[in-house]
């Protein structure tokens, strides 16, 4: 197994949730902030990131476009990810 695209993932991961915390960051600290399409497209690469950040940080947890939002992006990954693993393998 090719364990490079296990820790870019990872990585991925981590740069997401860092994202989340530093928009936390700014919002308490009344700073220019993170645009919330910039925050849904790092879900999108990075969904764990995104909700661990959203939780571990208590930032977007009350808007709808986000604590619904950023699990439907999580169960369309997982069924985007379910047919290529259906087609390559057949």
């Amino acid at each position: 197994m090719d364990y490079q695209w296990i820790i870019l993932y990872l990585l991925i991961n981590g740069i997401v949730f860092l994202i989340y915390g530093l928009d936390k960051w700014k919002a308490s600290h009344h700073r220019w902030r993170i645009p919330e399409h910039t925050l849904m497209l790092a879900a999108v690469f990075g969904v764990f990131g995104a909700y661990g950040g959203m939780h571990f940080f208590h930032h977007k947890t009350h808007k709808p476009k986000f604590y619904i939002g950023v699990p439907a992006i999580f169960i369309l990954e997982v069924i985007a990810a379910a047919a290529v693993i259906y087609f390559l393998y057949a």
